[in-house]
């Protein structure tokens, strides 16, 4: 099976880190990210991986060559102009003609690919998205009100529950009839796209430890934690 891995961004949120250097090549560990994600990948049976990049895209591709050190087999796509996060998939139109992987290199989980690839092909689902719970404490009262301004709800600083997307995704082939050449789109807006037109898009729910390396502070605690998360990266 597949894998595409996005790693073109420009890492913003990590400047000043990303300046001079990509951020999938910043190192967690004693290992760059997206070598962690690489080798994560091989170990659950992918044999292929297509890079996106963009970024610097010269030092990925120079760290990474054609993946034989891996043991697995490395192509890249480059944008002329940023086209989003999933609008990177038309450059793949040739190459993806199975169901197929796709995640952010920036990713740290403990994630089963394998059950999260069986459950898309159980359920015939044109995209599955890896879903995480999370919440969001409010600091104040909050207040309902029903159409004639009469109160209706009041809670004392609650706790709203969640989910969000872990940037990890299964899709069909056919999802790329979806995606125009040389425009820009990203997830939200194909799934919305996909939805929108009748087709069924499945949400996998997953408890145990995901990290976006997206913040100064989530870059920290990746690198604080990975000792101990390590060695259950990898199939078992």
């Amino acid at each position: 099976m597949k894998a595409v891995i996005l790693a073109g961004g420009k890492g913003t949120r990590l400047r000043p880190y990303t300046t001079i250097f990509p951020k999938p090549l910043m190192p967690v560990g004693d290992k760059p990210i997206l070598e962690i994600v690489v080798q994560q990948l091989k170990s659950y049976g992918f044999d292929e991986i297509i890079m996106a990049v963009g970024h610097l895209a010269e030092l990925i591709m120079t760290f990474f060559n054609d993946g034989s050190k891996y043991g697995i087999k490395i192509k890249y796509t480059r944008e002329d102009k940023p086209l989003g996060t999933a609008g990177s998939l038309a450059l793949m139109k040739d190459e993806l003609n199975e169901a197929f992987l796709m995640m952010n290199g920036d990713v740290l989980t403990t994630l089963d690919y394998s059950d999260l690839v069986n459950y898309h092909n159980r359920n015939g689902a044109i995209a599955t998205i890896a879903l995480k719970k999370r919440d969001v404490k409010i600091d104040f009262g909050v207040v309902e009100l029903d159409d004639s301004s009469s109160i209706i709800g009041y809670s004392e600083k609650p706790k709203i529950d969640h989910l969000v997307s872990m940037g990890v995704y299964v899709f069909e082939p056919r999802v790329l009839e979806y995606i125009r050449p040389n425009e820009h789109l990203d997830f939200p807006d194909l799934i919305k796209e996909l939805i929108s037109n009748g087709k069924t898009v499945k949400g996998y729910v997953y408890d145990g430890y995901w990290l976006d390396i997206g913040r100064p502070n989530d870059y920290e605690r990746a690198d604080r934690e990975i000792e101990e998360i390590y060695p259950k990266l990898f199939k078992r």
